[in-house]
């Protein structure tokens, strides 16, 4: 592939349709980067910018969008759950789910979606890992959390377990996947049998759970880089990775963390969080274009984002 395109490929003009993303902060976000690198790459005249918006201007900043002729969005903390009563419409799967990250403008109409658990299952998918049948273990129970154990729900897991510092919010979440899925209290799902179990952040509990565990999820920030240092785990990771899980670390800053060596050390296979963010992308960027994403382009222009100091 030629070198990379940039936005300075790109020249604005009364034509140049647009998308947002909205959050706070947004100066982070490598959203920008990729998407406006997609576009140029298949000579789109689009452009998508970053707005760092208040919680209590969000429903300004959407209408704002949707009078300017904005074509999509994307939404990010904290406002994907304030987000949806803006919105016209919600498509089942983000209703189900309590948040949206994706807005799709389009005939006068606000429509959201979540592309968050459909970018983490392809993520997996490019490595040959199946859920169907297979036990996951899930570490936090936040928004992170909440998308990816609806998409494991969806794909036929047979067992979940959530480990976090709070076992409220961890029932709470999971009470949330049965409530939303149409499961009883047995977790017991139309052509599924899922099995649910809460784990507290201690050494002999984690072992147990992780000895018959398939995959490992880290839906929390620990093991990023935060002001300068990474944050630490609980436990130390020593003590408690056991098994043969695959690991999906949602963490990209550090891109090889300390979950994913200490992984490796042991013959784990895993991943960091690009593919995820790839894949939630992908799937945003079609929705809003309904042209094929350009992949390889927006993947090399995380990695060199990534790189970078």
């Amino acid at each position: 592939m030629n070198a990379l395109p940039t936005a300075t490929n790109v020249f604005i003009d009364g034509a140049t349709q647009w998308v947002a993303l909205l959050g706070q902060p947004v100066k982070h976000s490598f959203s920008p980067a990729m998407h406006n690198a997609a576009f140029s790459y298949l000579e789109m005249n689009w452009r998508y910018g970053a707005f760092a918006v208040a919680t209590e201007k969000l429903g300004e900043a959407i209408r704002g969008l949707a009078a300017l002729g904005f074509r999509g969005a994307n939404v990010t903390v904290p406002h994907k759950e304030a987000v949806m009563e803006h919105l016209d419409a919600v498509d089942p799967a983000a209703l189900r789910l309590g948040a949206v990250n994706t807005i799709v403008f389009s005939e006068g109409k606000r429509t959201g979606y979540n592309t968050d658990g459909s970018g983490f299952m392809r993520g997996l998918a490019e490595e040959g890992v199946t859920v169907a049948g297979k036990s996951a273990v899930i570490l936090g129970a936040g928004g992170a959390a909440r998308a990816v154990i609806f998409a494991l729900a969806d794909a036929g897991v047979r067992r979940l377990t959530v480990v976090n510092r709070s076992a409220d919010k961890a029932e709470a979440l999971l009470k949330a996947v049965v409530t939303a899925t149409g499961s009883d209290s047995d977790g017991e799902f139309p052509s599924k049998r899922i099995e649910y179990a809460v784990c507290p952040w201690e050494v002999e509990e984690l072992r147990h759970h992780l000895e018959e565990a398939d995959l490992l999820i880290n839906a929390t920030s620990l093991g990023m880089v935060k002001g300068g240092r990474i944050e630490p785990y609980p436990i130390a990771i020593e003590k408690w990775l056991t098994g043969r899980p695959f690991i999906a670390d949602l963490v990209y800053n550090p891109v090889d963390t300390i979950l994913l060596k200490t992984g490796r050390d042991r013959g784990m296979r895993g991943q960091n969080g690009l593919p995820m963010l790839l894949y939630q992308g992908v799937r945003a960027f079609e929705l809003w274009t309904g042209r094929e994403a350009p992949v390889e382009v927006m993947q090399q222009v995380l990695k060199a984002k990534m790189a970078q100091p």
